[in-house]
């Protein structure tokens, strides 16, 4: 006996449990195929037509309500297997309107029947509204606004690699249209929250725009983001221009020496690029004296390089004189 019990087991997943199944089915195909009359809710899409194309919604309107149904239990089966595909909806006309109107759903389908959407080849008729009982139309004068689009994207190179320069995003301007209130809140969109990391090449892909509700249209969806993320790399950058400011008028200043050297640090082919004007060298004239013999600069670097280091010299003497008249 103890040998027979896998086959026991196989017997009962592959034949038993199928079985029942079958019978299961059965016993609903009896019911789906009876010409009994059911009652039974389903979700229906509202839909809101004929709206003033100089307006827009203040407040979203429900995407759904809750309808009861009655009809043959073949029928209201064969309802909710296909409801998606069948075309059922509520229509709500906006004709007239110019601010404000409450639907009271079950007196408005009751006067006009023919807005309650069922397919002719279904033998199941309307009954009620169940949920909501009432819906509030708002509205608002429909503008056209022209916003930036920022990014929400957080970009973490691989180690050794880096981002160089900001992220590129085209078109960096949309429009949005909406209700006039809305619109004078919003300033920019921004593309969804994402996250690149363990990147070593350059990226371009398209990006979702973070929805604002169904309130607000976009002229575009997505937009193309565009980065670029380079290799880390250092250079040393000679003959780098000395630059006094805030000097004082009849005053001449000579630094010595008149230009320095220093390795950068950054993208290597953003480096490889980079002039000594691109860097600036500054002492500032405010802070001389003429005790102090020796003056450490100021260092100013592309903000898309990554550091500066080894300055040569690190300090520079000032050598001050007096204007002849």
């Amino acid at each position: 006996m103890a040998q027979k019990k896998p086959i026991d087991s196989l017997f009962f997943k592959r034949i038993a449990m199928p079985l029942g199944a079958f019978g299961l089915a059965l016993l609903l195909w009896i019911f789906v195929v009876s010409e009994n009359e059911y009652t039974m809710m389903m979700d229906f899409p509202i839909e809101a037509r004929n709206l003033n194309v100089q307006k827009a919604h203040r407040e979203e309107v429900p995407q759904f309500a809750t309808v009861r149904l009655k009809g043959t239990g073949r029928d209201l089966f064969k309802s909710t297997l296909l409801k998606k595909y069948a075309g059922f909806k509520l229509v709500l006309d906006l004709e007239g309107i110019s601010q404000e109107y409450e639907f009271i759903l079950n007196e408005y389908f009751e006067k006009y029947p023919q807005k309650v959407v069922l397919p002719s080849n279904y033998n199941i008729s309307f009954v009620e509204i169940v949920h909501p009982n009432r819906i509030q139309i708002s509205l608002d004068d429909y503008k056209v606004k022209t916003v930036s689009v920022l990014s929400n994207l957080i970009v973490i190179p691989t180690s050794g690699h880096i981002q160089v320069g900001n992220i590129k995003i085209t078109p960096n301007q949309i429009q949005i249209a909406g209700p006039k209130e809305e619109l004078a809140l919003i300033n920019h969109v921004e593309t969804i929250l994402d996250t690149v990391s363990g990147i070593t090449i350059p990226l371009q892909s398209l990006m979702e725009i973070e929805s604002l509700g169904r309130l607000i249209n976009y002229s575009h969806d997505a937009v193309m983001i565009k980065l670029n993320i380079q290799e880390i790399g250092e250079r040393i950058i000679v003959d780098i221009p000395v630059n006094v400011i805030n000097i004082k008028k009849n005053i001449r200043v000579f630094p010595s020496p008149q230009t320095i050297s220093l390795t950068v640090v950054g993208g290597v082919q953003r480096i490889a690029k980079l002039n000594p004007e691109d860097i600036q060298i500054i002492i500032d004239f405010n802070s001389w004296n003429r005790k102090i013999q020796f003056y450490e600069p100021i260092v100013i670097i592309p903000a898309d390089v990554l550091e500066w280091r080894d300055i040569s010299p690190r300090s520079l003497e000032l050598g001050v004189a007096r204007e002849v008249k």
